[in-house]
């Protein structure tokens, strides 16, 4: 018998049909003999709608309030599975992120978890019954309600698998498993048997939405053992494999040079033209930004020339317009010469551990996208990852090109 804790994205419980089917997915797991904890997102799209719906009333909704608003959505699958479940013939109780006592900072909309207390889940599991887990969302010392920022419940799942010390964390969403890349842009890619944790952790960090980023740290700093699997298939049968994520890396003759191609529609560059080249500059700028709680991702500061210099950074593209704001009020305090943006580009990445081994991965990415006629904008580089900004309109052929030219198409041997 084994501990398990399983999330279900928003389309694994997108409708009352989706809901009895994740419903006979976990009572075949529980009839095996196994301790289920099951968290669960808002129904697809829901959240949106909420937001929606806030916006209606308030432009810009104060963050307190709207975590209030979007804690339902979750509030209501938690709600509908149990009663599937107990339709079944089996015990399950619902929890909110509140009633589990997921306590978290005070960062409305983005909060972060501080512990978890696992008692009164343990009472239950102990009992036979089913938990299933509000994802998303905690309460913060003075009782107030937080969300953990969109994905969250990728991150309640793996919080709750360390708390837990549960046996293995399974992510059930809507493909079986952890692609070379996006299959909608290349239909050759490849469902991947393993990747290392280092791998998913950039992969999710440059724009693979298979796993929310924060949900792999968790999972790296506690050494949860994650597996990501689909929840659309036949719940009455077993699954495929899926991708398992593991900490051990494969032998150097086994090891792909590069593992995935990720790819961030969501971004935005912005640029601090002719600033005083001197020491604490890049604070002077990117300090309000931190303070404004906008995450910063690529940086580069040009050679200066005259005793200036050239400052650009990217931001996620829902911060483009505040970050933006805050430049200009920068500006004259820095003595800029003009603040400059960009919302339409995109962040191509080659992601693989095996780049460790194999020198010239930066020179064949950058020829690859020269052979296309695709400017590079800005260049990321780190052990096991090389990402590059170029024009929105150029990320489908830049997936594509790259994908092909590191053999990601063609079976590993």
């Amino acid at each position: 018998m084994a501990l398990i804790v399983q999330k279900y994205g928003g389309t694994s419980v997108g409708s009352p049909e989706r809901i009895k089917n994740v419903a006979r997915r976990v009572a075949r797991w529980h009839r095996q003999g196994h301790q289920l904890v099951v968290v669960v997102s808002a129904m697809s799209g829901e959240t949106n709608r909420l937001i929606a719906l806030a916006k209606e009333i308030q432009a810009s909704p104060d963050p307190r309030e709207l975590d209030v608003v979007m804690a339902t959505g979750e509030q209501v699958t938690i709600g509908l599975l149990a009663m599937a479940l107990k339709e079944v013939g089996l015990s399950a109780r619902s929890y909110t992120g509140a009633q589990v006592r997921i306590r978290t900072d005070n960062a409305y909309t983005k909060a972060r978890i501080l512990g978890i207390d696992e008692q009164a889940m343990r009472a239950d599991l102990d009992n036979g019954t089913i938990v299933i887990v509000a994802g998303f969302q905690g309460v913060d010392q003075d009782g107030n309600l937080t969300t953990l920022g969109r994905g969250g419940s990728d991150t309640t799942g793996v919080a709750l698998a360390a708390a837990l010390k549960a046996d293995e964390c399974q992510i059930y969403t809507d493909v079986d498993g952890v692609y070379t890349t996006d299959p909608r842009i290349v239909p050759e890619a490849r469902r991947l048997d393993t990747v290392t944790f280092e791998e998913m952790l950039e992969m999710a960090s440059l724009g693979s939405k298979v796993l929310q980023i924060r949900s792999v740290e968790f999972a790296g700093k506690y050494k949860v053992k994650l597996r990501v699997l689909s929840s659309l298939g036949d719940p009455d049968e077993l699954e495929g494999p899926g991708t398992l994520i593991t900490f051990e890396e494969a032998s150097p003759m086994e090891q792909p040079i590069i593992s995935g191609i990720a790819f961030n529609r969501d971004e935005a560059k912005l640029t601090v033209l002719g600033v005083p080249d001197r020491p604490g500059i890049a604070y002077q700028i990117l300090g309000p930004i931190a303070e404004a709680n906008i995450d910063v991702d690529m940086i580069i500061q040009n050679v200066g020339h005259d005793g200036t210099t050239d400052f650009s950074f990217t931001v996620n593209r829902s911060d483009y317009a505040r970050a933006l704001a805050i430049l200009e009020q920068v500006k004259q305090h820095v003595t800029a010469r003009a603040i400059a943006g960009d919302n339409k580009i995109c962040k191509v990445s080659a992601v693989g551990v095996g780049m460790r081994s194999h020198p010239g991965i930066a020179s064949k990415t950058f020829r690859t996208l020269a052979e296309e006629g695709i400017n590079i904008q800005m260049i990321s580089t780190s052990e096991i990852k090389i990402s590059v900004v170029v024009d929105e309109k150029y990320l489908e052929l830049a997936v594509r090109v790259l994908h092909k030219a590191f053999d990601l198409d063609k079976a590993s041997a």
